[in-house]
């Protein structure tokens, strides 16, 4: 199962026999998607930053709470909230656990708050972790570390951070990367995982966003 970067929240996940967009964005923010193709999409929150799925060609939306089968994906969205004050600054947000060829990938979206003790029982161990890690509107570099630490995932990929081209106000990467004790970190097209049993160290992966500047 290939893990590809789109920018900002949105990656596609694609498998043997289906594909998921997560949080697709407009283009005002400074960064253009072209038209995607996906057997799904997953809007983690209803900002324009993260739900532009005008873009998709078809898909079906999943924008909330709950449990889901489509094309052979299984999805299981966690409620939470965009922010430490539950609600009363950005409102909700759903964690989604995206399961595709035996492979789980959960996607946090805007996460504003270190996971409670049943969030994270939801979603533990899974082989992939979409964290965001910017801060501002989400969880900044050392809750991000806290809740991959909750977590225990394979692969972590860092996501909702500053990158060139982007309007909004992030923070960059590398204090993240200071958190995770990651000393160097060597930007990847996308990330190819298998189903696994076997005992792992998580793993942080960066990932090239596959972007076009707005023009």
């Amino acid at each position: 199962m290939d893990v590809t970067w789109l920018g900002h929240g949105c990656f596609r996940l694609r498998g043997r026999g289906a594909a998921v967009v997560t949080d697709p964005y407009p283009p005002s923010i400074g960064l253009k998607l072209q038209r995607l193709d996906a057997d799904l999409v997953t809007v983690s929150h209803e900002h324009e930053n993260h739900n532009y799925t005008q873009v998709m060609r078809d898909a079906y939306e999943i924008r909330g709470p709950g449990e889901y089968e489509v094309a052979g994906v299984s999805v299981i969205g966690v409620p939470t909230f965009h922010d430490a004050e539950k609600v009363a600054r950005h409102g909700r947000n759903t964690v989604y656990l995206i399961e595709i060829d035996d492979v789980r990938v959960c996607h946090l979206g805007d996460l504003g708050h270190r996971l409670d003790d049943a969030e994270a029982e939801a979603i533990a161990s899974p082989d992939v972790l979409l964290v965001p890690v910017g801060g501002h509107t989400a969880i900044n570099a050392a809750q991000a570390a806290e809740v991959v630490r909750q977590l225990e995932p394979r692969f972590v990929v860092p996501m909702h951070y500053a990158i060139p081209g982007l309007k909004l106000q992030l923070d960059p990467l590398d204090r993240f990367l200071k958190e995770m004790a990651v000393t160097s970190a060597e930007p990847q097209p996308k990330l190819s995982v298998q189903a696994s049993s076997g005992e792992y160290e998580t793993k942080v992966v960066v990932l090239e966003p596959k972007i076009e500047p707005k023009v």
